[in-house]
């Protein structure tokens, strides 16, 4: 019998909890298959970019990249690179932080808006911050932040930071827990450690979980969480599902719900890096398991559901980047349940930061170094 999963099911009797969240008992961890071949090529699209974090598709085919120190290019479709566009907010640059995600709006082809979440310094230390700017012919313009996570604290860890909009035009907003302030990730009147959820100009929905709450900051979604690099919309039910940072152990990937606790750090499948436990165990009653778990780790960045035609027998499954792992994770989804997981491109050796779909229905990765490049994944022959 597995160790890990008799432990989860004695704390959980101990605990005496009538119900252990998403899936009502101890969450499934993953196998940790080997990698296998895919029936894919891999291309380089693009090389050159610093550290390379966030990728989105401009409606001619072009696509917008950051790169973490803070630099923001067009990479044209033959892959050249253009100069760092003009607008980019100041940022900490430092540790993990620094310019981090960027997506469009719903309507950009009306409002030309850009959104990017980045480590943004000040008083105190930094903080994830939202901003947002027309994109124009030199870059980005009228750059106003629209969100701004509190407070400011010392240290370069833990920034999050993925940006999802919701169908209804809302914008998630992932964060983490900044590393040594983890226990605040339970502190409703602050936004460290949380997922938020906020109108696409910054103002907080009427209908937030902790809106009107006294002591609670509105803009709060789900709490409990650690450090979330990835993020992404279920195709069909327009859920949003997303996978966390563990320490030694405990990545986990959940589907956040308004107003619930991810348990960070009480709950937890993962040790310190000390190897000294973390909390009270992995169940506590009022606190959410996750739909999936993995140890060792894979150490998760950027997540993409696959809706395209060129790989039939994938569409639906949730693409995950490892970084530790150098690998790209394949789960495949059968409701809220995770049924297979496969892992792919180890022969890549690199760290893979993020994956999305390309509009011809691609998979695109951004690798994770100082000479960046975004690889291109597509069916063998094609």
């Amino acid at each position: 019998m597995d160790r890990t999963w008799l432990i989860a099911v004695l704390v959980a009797g101990l605990a005496g909890a009538p119900a252990l969240g998403q899936d009502q008992g101890p969450a499934p961890r993953s196998p940790s298959p080997a990698p296998v071949a895919a029936p894919v090529r891999v291309e380089t699209v693009a090389q050159g970019l610093e550290f390379p974090w966030g990728l989105a598709f401009l409606p001619d085919g072009r696509m917008l990249a950051t790169e973490r120190p803070g630099r923001l290019r067009i990479v044209e479709r033959d892959g050249r690179l253009s100069e760092p566009l003009q607008g980019v907010p100041q940022v900490l640059a430092a540790g993990q932080g620094g310019l981090l995600d960027v997506v469009l709006s719903p309507a950009f082809a009306e409002d030309r808006l850009v959104y990017l979440s980045f480590a943004e310094p000040g008083e105190g230390g930094g903080s994830t911050a939202v901003a947002r700017g027309r994109l124009g012919e030199r870059g980005l313009e009228g750059t106003q932040v629209i969100w701004r996570q509190q407070p400011k604290v010392a240290g370069a860890n833990h920034w999050g930071s993925r940006l999802v909009f919701r169908r209804d035009g809302t914008l998630f907003v992932t964060t983490g827990d900044r590393f040594a302030y983890r226990d605040r990730a339970q502190d409703l009147s602050v936004t460290i450690g949380k997922i938020v959820r906020v109108n696409a100009d910054g103002s907080v929905p009427r209908d937030n979980p902790f809106v009107g709450r006294q002591g609670a900051r509105p803009e709060i979604w789900s709490y409990g969480h650690r450090n979330v690099q990835a993020a992404a919309l279920h195709p069909q039910t327009g859920d949003l599902w997303t996978v966390e940072h563990g320490a030694r152990g405990g990545d986990e990937l959940n589907r956040p719900e308004a107003g619930k606790n991810y348990g960070w750090p009480v709950i937890t499948y993962g040790v310190d890096y000390s190897g000294a436990r973390i909390g009270e165990g992995t169940a506590k009653a009022g606190m959410e398991q996750p739909v999936y778990y993995w140890d060792p780790v894979i150490a998760p960045s950027g997540a993409v559901f696959y809706t395209g035609e060129v790989f039939p027998d994938w569409r639906g499954s949730l693409f995950i980047g490892g970084l530790v792992s150098r690998v790209l994770v394949r789960l495949a989804i059968d409701g809220t349940r995770v049924a297979r997981e496969e892992r792919y491109l180890a022969d890549v050796g690199e760290r893979i930061r993020n994956v999305r779909q390309g509009p011809e229905g691609f998979l695109y990765l951004l690798t994770d170094n100082p000479a960046g490049r975004i690889l291109r994944v597509r069916p063998t022959g094609r």
